[in-house]
């Protein structure tokens, strides 16, 4: 009996065993097969009625954009959408690539204009900063805004952890590419701290002043995976030289890494362009000559055109730009105009770092569209300078900016017409980020 019963035992354990090995068999063939044919995987079609160029400042009826696995596969009048494939209808919209702004400081509030930026990092860990900068990030990616550089003033490296839990899918947000801590020589950006209070500034600056410790400094910032350099040159009365300049550019730019320098302008703004650096920040007081420079050397100028009334609310006694707020607002626009004149490489950048009453991040940023209009740049090429220009000065060219096969499926739509009312970015409805939908109002 005893000998029938582990027979019995025998047997079913075969027949469990045999049924789990057919149940794990079956699941792996399906995972083979899932991997194997691209058909089983999320396809999703997009009917553009309206698909802007940037690039050539034209629209193209009727489109249909084939997404699959966060990339562009197809793009065409006559493209077959498959089986299954989700359909968005933006027939009456007007489609376009993600815009980029080039100068941001997601992770930086400027708490007071009286005390300076260095109050900052007495108040706030680097945590609560990088927090900040994710909210920032939000609410700039469901604006449109899907590539975002963001050039330090990010305390200790808050910006690289931003950007990878976005890559690793912890959080929705945009494409972040940081420059890590700013290089600049003795004291980054503060005034006369006192002695005794030590270097704190070091939160979110490198000192370095002579070559070797440029190269140091840019090394540094590699390690602790900065996408870009960033240096300040102009802060105080003495900046880098030419051969300072070079020492970063040489150095980023062995690691593919492109170099951009904060100058307003006189000799520190001439050293940065001889230098090799890719682009000045600001360049507030940038003569025609030092422009026309730029335009021989191929110096992208990635302008931060500060509206008059962010101007006021930052700096209410003139101490920071140096004059009332609609003096400067003036200089800004006619800066911009001749810059565009003369045939500069123009990039969108910002610099906002802080919100006016019942604005967020990207309401500030947008507010400088109307600097742009009134420099008399055409609606085309600001957005292509928000665009397809940014993203060569970014690097990202080959993955992003445009609308093609191959690139990723960064992706907006508006309501109206941006080549004949350029404004009509504030009113964005739809936003895919990497084939992922991340915004999409279906009423008007």
């Amino acid at each position: 009996m005893n000998n029938h019963k582990k027979a019995i035992r025998a047997w079913l354990s075969r027949e469990i065993l045999g049924r789990h090995f057919k149940a794990a068999g079956a699941l792996f063939l399906f995972i083979i097969l899932l991997t194997a044919y691209p058909g089983f995987a999320q396809t999703t079609a997009i009917r553009a009625g309206n698909l802007v160029d940037p690039v050539k400042g034209t629209i193209t009826k009727n489109q249909v954009i084939l997404v699959k696995e966060g990339e562009i596969v197809e793009v065409g009048p006559a493209v077959k959408i498959p089986a299954g494939a989700e359909v968005i209808d933006l027939s009456k919209a007007w489609v376009m690539p993600g815009l980029m702004d080039a100068h941001t400081h997601l992770t930086f509030n400027m708490q007071s204009h009286d005390i300076g930026i260095e109050a900052i990092y007495l108040t706030e860990s680097t945590a609560m900063r990088a927090l900040r900068g994710l909210r920032n990030a939000q609410d700039v990616l469901r604006a449109g805004f899907t590539t975002i550089r963001d050039v330090g003033n990010d305390a200790n490296y808050a910006a690289v952890d931003l950007r990878d839990a976005i890559n690793k899918g912890w959080f929705t947000g945009p494409t972040v590419l940081t420059s890590g801590k700013i290089i600049t020589p003795f004291g980054g950006q503060s005034k006369r701290i006192p002695p005794e209070q030590g270097r704190f500034w070091l939160y979110e600056y490198i000192d370095a002043d002579n070559a070797d410790e440029i190269r140091r400094a840019v090394r540094q910032n590699i390690y602790y995976g900065a996408d870009l350099i960033k240096l300040v040159t102009d802060n105080s009365a003495f900046f880098y030289s030419v051969e300072e300049i070079r020492a970063a550019a040489d150095e980023a730019h062995a690691a593919s890494l492109p170099v951009s320098v904060h100058a307003l302008g006189g000799e520190a703004a001439r050293n940065v362009i001889l230098g090799g650096a890719d682009s000045i920040e600001h360049g507030f007081m940038l003569t025609d000559e030092l422009l026309k420079l730029m335009k021989d050397k191929g110096t992208w100028l990635v302008s931060t055109d500060f509206p008059e009334a962010h101007i006021a609310a930052l700096d209410p006694t003139g101490a920071i730009f140096g004059g009332p707020a609609k003096d400067m607002a003036a200089g800004i626009i006619d800066r911009l105009k001749r810059a565009h004149q003369i045939g500069v490489k123009l990039v969108f950048g910002t610099d906002s770092v802080a919100n006016l009453p019942g604005k967020n991040g990207a309401d500030m940023m947008l507010d400088y569209l109307a600097v742009w209009e009134e420099a008399g740049i055409a609606p085309a090429e600001t957005l292509r300078a928000m665009t397809a220009d940014a993203a060569k000065l970014l690097r990202v060219e080959k993955k992003r900016g445009t609308i093609a096969a191959g690139l990723a499926a960064d992706i907006i739509a508006t309501p109206a017409n941006p080549l004949e009312n350029i404004q009509t970015l504030r009113q964005v409805m739809f936003v895919m980020k990497n084939g992922k939908v991340v915004r999409y109002d279906r009423s008007p």
